[in-house]
């Protein structure tokens, strides 16, 4: 069922255009057939994080015959900001987010959105996996790192597809790099997250090895969104465990040099232990310190946040 302008659309696809892109003409028509086959009215939203000539080019002359609302960003600020751009846009109650480029058979488009009658989010899993061994240990890692960071059983965190609800759109916020990490915020609300299996697209299969500062980034996003899902709410927890684990090394460092120096007449003009040891106790009470002062932000601010979401209300 395509869209028209009359009818209410129910279906929302978003296509973020970030850096790498397949041809775009030929996967719109893919991912286009796929759509169609679900029955919903639907639209296609298209987010150009900054300047693509020849895919700008391609979408305006599928314009004439397609309803496709294309978005231009004036530079590049990233997937997170283009894919909120598209939430601001899109019209449906269903939102699905579909990668430029095929990570999955177009044909398991259909599956996704009915998988969301159960839950929230559907996140589409690539399995089974017939990439390159490089590729599947890299996933593997980045999964079980996730995994250890948070409370959310991910299986394939690097595939972008997936379908939810508007009130997730409207309610969960994302901003930097935390597009990757988008379900994990979900599941942090109180939404319903599950995964379904996807048949993996030939195109995805080559092998990809990034450059080291890639590598850091993603290592530093995980750090955030651990630091996001346990301590943004209770920051005492964590200046105070890190603030009283240096002030107690500081403390008895000290200790032991005044010992030292009362019982065994050791100098203590000449030893930089001294120095060490008491820069440890001042920036230990400096770590906790940060994290009073943050506790005293989250409570002047604790009615403007809202950390939970209703499931039913029964009378």
């Amino acid at each position: 069922m395509s869209t028209a302008t009359s009818e209410k659309i129910e279906l929302s696809i978003i296509v973020p255009v970030s850096g790498r892109h397949d041809p775009v003409t030929e996967l719109y028509k893919e991912y286009k057939q796929a759509v169609e086959s679900t029955g919903k009215s639907f639209e296609f939203i298209y987010v150009l994080d900054g300047r693509y000539p020849e895919v700008l080019a391609d979408l305006i002359k599928l314009q004439e015959t397609n309803s496709i609302t294309v978005i231009t960003l004036a530079k590049w600020f990233g997937e997170t900001t283009a894919l909120n751009t598209a939430f601001k846009q899109a019209s449906g109650d269903i939102f699905l987010t579909l990668p430029a480029y095929q990570q999955m058979e177009g044909a398991d488009i259909p599956q996704l959105i009915k998988s969301l009658e159960d839950c929230d989010m559907v996140l589409a899993r690539r399995y089974p996996r017939k990439d390159s061994i490089i590729n599947r240990l890299q996933s593997r890692l980045f999964n079980f790192l996730l995994r250890f960071a948070t409370d959310l059983k991910i299986n394939d965190a690097g595939c972008s597809i997936r379908a939810f609800t508007r009130d997730i759109a409207e309610n969960v916020h994302i901003y930097g790099d935390l597009h990757r990490f988008f379900p994990v915020i979900a599941h942090q609300h109180g939404y319903r997250i599950i995964e379904t299996n996807v048949t993996q697209a030939e195109k995805d299969r080559h092998r990809r090895v990034y450059s080291p500062g890639i590598y850091i980034r993603r290592l530093l996003d995980l750090l955030t969104i651990f630091f996001l899902i346990k301590f943004t709410k209770k920051p005492l927890r964590f200046f105070g465990l890190v603030g009283t684990t240096l002030l107690a090394f500081g403390g008895l460092g000290t200790l032991l040099l005044i010992v030292q120096r009362l019982f065994f007449d050791m100098s203590l003009a000449d030893r930089p232990a001294l120095i060490l040891t008491s820069l440890l106790v001042v920036l230990g009470v400096q770590i906790i310190a940060i994290g009073l002062i943050g506790e005293i932000i989250i409570f002047t601010h604790a009615k403007d946040i809202k950390e939970y979401k209703i499931d039913k209300i029964i009378n």
